[in-house]
């Protein structure tokens, strides 16, 4: 990338001599883009699937823990550096504060990334980085290898996929102990809808001998969601092995050259090109601007005779551009009714889903006493709560998707150049609701049930008492007493269905107030994270406008200029002018180079999905320690 930073550098000191500061800022937001090309590929899965042992095979360190009591609790990225280093971010004390960021030994990450260190995290950590000096992370590849705990249908998938708009790629990993499971189909297809690069990982396939039978399962489930998702079967233990001892006919083995081969090529190479287009497209679009106010100025000096001509050709240009920024209503009275109209049904699909799981939970706690299996009830509510809220969302970020292209083309249609569309700061997660509250189990012990029983039984016994005494018995008789054990029966029945009853109420108020609180929340950060994308469309769109007029307006005063100036001094500006031209000819020309590159058809193809762990690995990706 050194080469597009030169060219975008030499592009802003052309841009400062012509005094444009709407250009530059739009250049410099391109050079900060080359400078941190983070290409992030998350890791997800399920719980105990070798996610952490993969990224640590991948780089060829441990600097993910892995143990068998040992759980990922929040997201840890691994990313390139000069040396090995790892920090952690803290959660801000505010609601919009920054995480802070607190460096740490490499060796004791496990006490803030675990469960087993920080169960629950207690610690209020939002993440954790490392840096690592790999060539596999020298691109800008960062790898994420996110909390499986509670499985791909809980709380922590849903943090994973409201995370994954800004994920480059991620890669789905399973052991080779199953075919995938319904609940990972699903996740898997949720993420494609979100973020299109997805490769399945099988892992462990050292520990199952059937890993070949269960990898043309697992080929077969996921050709029925889509034809391209590449499988690659890999063993980060024969990985790891061979990095220790030098083999690399073992790290064949492993499988792993055909990943590495995979993420260099289509989604480290994938993204350096889109960052080409984007650049080349950037630069093209600022030669134009500056060459319009230059030729005009050129043209009204070499010419004098056209200058009339010139001027009424650039004012008939200037008013149409007048008229567009006019016209410029048009897309943001769609991009405003699109988004009311989109947080409207964002809201009614949210409450929809939620409703119907409440419905679906209340029918269960009427079905059965739900104190005894409260835990476990607890659980499925959370979790499909988290399913609800994670179809929403998806649902949502394609609709904002659709917006901003519906209002792409009707922005276009005045012949303006669009560079791509960089819509930002929505990789927040949704904040955590809290966990449902706990309920009384219902257990009564023997003693409280003898009371219970006496104390309605009391009442039977000294009624039948005296009535049998008319007849001469004692308070005390065989029938007092016989009646005395059934009305007490009976009490102790009545008891238990209304403490039931008791029960099944709370719980539906607990399940209506957990709800609620989800609505509320969950409501909150979609409707928030749709107000990041209309401000994104709209200062985009609003830019490109201001700066199309201002290369217009621009052209015509420098031609007027160019009008009164004298002889003298005219061959002087021509001569400057030409430069200048000439300078700014050879950027649009570099642009253009730079964008036939970018979208030249690549050599070779992805690696073929049915690649083996023994498969021989691609040039270049075949080293044993990246």
């Amino acid at each position: 990338m050194a080469d597009l930073v030169t060219l975008v550098d030499q592009s802003i000191t052309l841009v400062r001599d012509g005094e444009r500061a709407d250009l530059r800022r739009r250049l410099e937001q391109t050079r900060r883009r080359l400078l941190d090309p983070a290409i992030r590929v998350f890791v997800v899965g399920e719980f105990k699937q070798g996610k952490s042992m993969l990224i640590n095979a991948l780089v060829g360190a441990p600097v993910c823990p892995v143990d068998d009591d040992v759980a990922t609790a929040v997201p840890t990225v691994v990313r390139h550096g000069e040396q090995p280093t790892a920090a952690v971010l803290l959660a801000g004390g505010g609601e919009d504060a920054a995480p802070e960021r607190r460096p740490v030994p490499l060796e004791d990450l496990p006490r803030f990334v675990t469960e087993a260190g920080n169960p629950g995290n207690t610690k209020r950590l939002v993440g954790a980085e490392v840096t690592l000096p790999r060539a596999v992370l020298a691109g800008g590849l960062a790898v994420v290898d996110s909390p499986g705990v509670g499985g791909l249908d809980s709380a922590h998938a849903l943090a994973t996929l409201t995370a994954l708009p800004a994920a480059d790629a991620v890669l789905v990993v399973s052991d080779a102990s199953q075919e995938y499971t319904e609940p990972e189909m699903h996740f898997l297809r949720q993420a494609m809808r979100v973020c299109p690069n997805v490769a399945a990982v099988l892992s462990k396939t050292d520990l199952y001998p059937q890993w070949r039978r269960v990898a043309d399962l697992d080929r077969g489930h996921l050709a029925r969601v889509a034809a391209d998702i590449p499988l690659f079967p890999v063993s980060s233990v024969l990985r790891l092995h061979a990095g220790q001892v030098g083999d690399q006919e073992l790290n064949a083995e492993s499988g792993f050259p055909a990943l590495v081969a995979y993420l260099r090529r289509e989604i480290v190479g994938q993204a350096e090109r889109l960052q080409r287009r984007s650049v080349a497209h950037d630069l093209l679009s600022t030669a134009e601007h500056l060459r319009l106010a230059l030729s005009s100025e050129l043209s009204a000096l070499q010419d004098p005779e056209r200058t009339p001509q010139l001027l009424a050709e650039l004012e008939v240009a200037k008013d149409r551009a007048d008229e567009q920024r006019k016209r410029s209503a048009r897309w943001q009275v769609t991009l405003n009714d699109g988004m009311a109209d989109l947080i409207a049904d964002m809201d009614y699909d949210l409450r929809d889903r939620l409703r119907a799981v409440q419905r679906e939970a209340e029918q269960a706690i009427d079905a059965g006493d739900p104190g005894p299996v409260w835990d476990q009830f607890a659980d499925w509510l959370e979790q499909r709560v988290a399913s609800a809220v994670s179809e929403t969302f998806v649902w949502t970020a394609e609709r904002s998707q659709w917006l901003a292209e519906q209002v792409g083309d009707l922005f276009a249609e005045d012949d303006v150049s669009l560079p791509l569309l960089h819509v930002e700061d929505t990789d927040d997660v949704l904040d955590p609701v809290a966990p449902v509250p706990d309920l009384d189990p219902g257990h009564v012990s023997a003693v409280q049930k003898v009371l219970i029983g006496m104390r309605g039984s009391y009442g039977g016994v000294l009624m039948f008492g005296l009535l049998t005494g008319i007849a001469g018995l004692s308070l005390i008789n065989p029938i007092s007493v016989g009646a005395g054990v059934l009305l007490g029966g009976k009490v102790y029945r009545d008891d238990k269905e209304n403490r039931l009853k008791r029960r099944q109420a709370e719980a539906k108020s607990i399940v209506r107030r957990q709800v609620d609180d989800v609505t509320f929340q969950v409501g909150k950060q979609l409707r928030d994270r749709l107000r990041v994308v209309q401000r994104a469309i709209r200062d985009h769109f609003t830019e490109i406008a201001e700066e199309h007029h201002r290369s217009l307006t621009d052209s015509v005063l420098v031609a007027q200029r160019a009008a009164t100036v004298f002889t003298a001094e005219r061959e002087q500006r021509i001569k400057t002018l030409q430069a200048e031209l000439a300078r700014v000819e050879a950027l649009r020309r570099r642009a253009e180079a730079l964008g036939k590159e970018a979208t030249a058809p690549r050599s070779g193809g992805a690696p073929a999905s049915g690649a083996s762990a023994g498969a021989a690995p691609a040039a270049g990706a075949g080293a044993v320690v990246p």
